[in-house]
């Protein structure tokens, strides 16, 4: 998919579909690609994450813009989910840890050991979302899971993109046991740190799916290392 996706997003952004232009049907590009139809429909999807295309029912799919700039999951534009994200989840996480209880931990710790068993990308995902919310559950404070709660939808969407994108499921597992000690050792520095890390790990990875390092930008052999 990776694959089928760079190719469909060089062609837009070397103007090969101009903006307005729309793409050949899918069994025409299946055809061409020699891929499936799930794996070319994952990376239409992703392209239209991206802010690229937009597909039209019963019309196919169009170019609207020909360089990536904010993609967009949901109703959200990544960045606006991010600024949320940090303002929410770093705090709550440090009140979590000041106040969770006994039986949170162990909600949390069942999620974890689930999620870092899990293969299937849609099943973790869904994890994914409840270990976020199932954090806030442990601030104790309703108005923070109504917030998760809100942009849920949205954070299962970035999800799935930055694990069919970024390969982030290992990391996040790292990251996400990171939070789950901290909370564990009721540590609110330790836990705001750890959430912290977490999301700049997304962003970083979101960054670099958005804005990949160019060849031409590499350093060339035996020249200094960026």
């Amino acid at each position: 998919m990776e694959a089928v996706l760079g190719h469909l997003r060089g062609a837009i952004e070397r103007g090969d579909y101009a903006i307005g232009d729309k793409l050949p049907s899918e069994a025409e590009l299946c055809r061409t690609l020699e891929v499936s139809r799930p794996v070319l429909r994952e990376a239409l999807r992703a392209l239209q994450t991206m802010g690229l295309t937009v597909s039209r029912t019963g019309k196919g799919t169009f170019v609207v813009a020909d360089a990536v700039e904010d993609p967009t999951f949901g109703d959200y534009a990544a960045s606006d989910l991010l600024e949320v994200r940090r303002h929410i989840e770093i705090p709550v996480a440090g009140y979590a840890a000041l106040r969770r209880t006994p039986e949170d931990l162990d909600h949390l710790a069942h999620l974890l050991e689930r999620m870092e068993r899990e293969t299937d990308t849609t099943a973790w995902v869904a994890m994914d979302t409840l270990f976020h919310l199932a954090v806030a559950e442990a601030a104790q404070n309703p108005v923070f899971r109504r917030v998760i709660e809100e942009i849920r939808d949205a954070l299962a969407r970035q999800s799935a993109f930055l694990n069919e994108l970024g390969g982030r499921r290992e990391q996040s597992n790292r990251e996400h046991r990171e939070i789950v000690e901290a909370l564990i050792d009721g540590s609110e520095p330790d836990a705001v740190e750890a959430m912290s890390h977490h999301l700049d790990r997304v962003e970083t990875t979101l960054t670099d799916i958005v804005r990949p390092q160019r060849t031409d930008d590499l350093p060339t052999e035996g020249g200094p290392e960026a």
